[in-house]
């Protein structure tokens, strides 16, 4: 028998299948979850005069502590035109450019006017350029602002826009096509017989991907018959075509015999993961196969596992995993076997509790739970309070 798949050695191998899709220049306003495709680098520099961090006084520092004569105002947008010589002042506000001359602001509370003249009340500034943020504080033009591969987050936009781009190189959105096998399943909300199981496979493997800049196609509900599975099969035009069931190997598991028929090769099958074991992956003409259990549980960890990663990276991620972080446990654990397990688990009060019952079927545990707590193969029985990985989900 063929020995399972190490998670981690199927993940890099799931990524090799394809390079990342080409590039398309969208507004900033369309880029938002997008990967940068090249390094963007700053048009401007910013701030780009020095400016009043405070309300208060522009002044010149060698006249401390004063007296000075306010012969002007500086305010955002509308700068101070003039020079500012020797114990004169200029009114200024947070933002607004540093009138020429002037080297440092007194800040309005700890200043005394009356008319023009200007005292000093306070402390005042200890040295030349307090509280100004002096030109190219923030960075200069040049600068690289996003790194090629970085998510373009509300921030990264902000600093793009700010940057000087109205547009950036992305790339383009990825095309999923997902498929649900079995003739079991029907749509949810109809009448479900004995024999019969509603399909939110899809459902929620599209809600997964949904933050992520997919275009979906939704191939349906596909019977278990060989010639239906393998028509749809050659049919898809997709970047991915992710299936749910008919993974294993019993009589009626069709999807792997299905795809190969279409023209697929199948580069690796079975996993040592615990939910997921069986899921499989290939290329179908220019798509990556994704074959995902049908159990809902497990394909929505090898999803988060693999189909996530997998659009990141075809998206121009450079680090397309899911992180894990660490986290207490709240209860004992027993030694673990020879595959990574997931175990769903809810956190409370900073400690990650694993549900008591893990059968990749049970929907409504995965529905609370907040994490997968990841246990290694062989990891030894583990004690409440002794610190884990976990995989946040919610």
């Amino acid at each position: 028998m063929v020995p399972l798949l190490p998670v981690a050695e199927a993940q890099s191998r799931l990524l090799a299948l394809a390079p990342p899709v080409g590039i398309e220049q969208v507004p900033l306003a369309r880029a938002a979850g997008r990967w940068a495709a090249q390094d963007i680098a700053a048009l401007r520099t910013q701030p780009s005069a020095d400016l009043s961090a405070m309300d208060g006084y522009a002044i010149r520092f060698a006249d401390m502590p004063g007296p000075w004569e306010v012969i002007g105002e500086s305010a955002a947008g509308r700068p101070f035109p003039g020079t500012i010589g020797q114990h004169q002042a200029a009114r200024i506000f947070t933002g607004a450019p540093l009138p020429a001359g002037a080297d440092t602001i007194l800040v309005q509370e700890e200043a005394a006017r009356e008319g023009a003249r200007l005292a000093l009340s306070g402390e005042g500034p200890p040295h030349p350029g307090r509280n100004v943020r002096r030109k190219g504080l923030d960075f200069s033009q040049g600068d690289v602002l996003i790194a090629d591969g970085q998510r373009l987050t509300p921030a990264r936009l902000a600093v793009a826009g700010t940057g000087g781009h109205a547009s950036l190189v992305v790339r383009r959105p990825i095309r999923v096509a997902l498929a649900a096998t079995g003739d079991e399943l029907i749509p949810p909300g109809t009448p479900v017989g004995e024999a019969q199981l509603p399909e939110t496979n899809r459902l929620m493997l599209a809600a997964q991907l949904a933050d992520l800049p997919v275009e979906t196609i939704d191939l349906g509900i596909l019977p278990d018959r060989l010639d239906a599975l393998e028509a749809a099969f050659r049919a898809v035009r997709a970047d991915v075509l992710v299936t749910t069931g008919g993974a294993s190997v019993g009589d009626h598991d069709l999807v792997r015999p299905a795809l190969e028929a279409a023209g697929a090769t199948i580069d690796f099958w079975r996993i040592a993961l615990r939910p997921g074991k069986p899921m499989m992956a290939g290329r179908l003409g220019d798509a990556v196969v994704v074959g995902l259990p049908g159990n809902p549980v497990s394909a929505f960890v090898t999803a988060q596992l693999f189909v996530r990663p997998l659009v990141a990276h075809l998206s121009g991620a450079t680090d397309p995993f899911p992180p894990t972080r660490p986290a207490l446990l709240g209860e004992p654990l027993p030694a673990n076997g020879a595959r990574t397990d997931y175990l769903r688990a809810e956190l409370r009060e900073g400690r990650a509790f694993a549900s008591t019952i893990q059968d990749s079927s049970m929907l409504r545990t995965l529905a609370r739970a907040g994490c997968l707590i990841v246990r290694e193969p062989h990891a030894p029985p583990a004690r409440a309070g002794d610190s884990v990985e976990i995989l946040d989900i919610a």
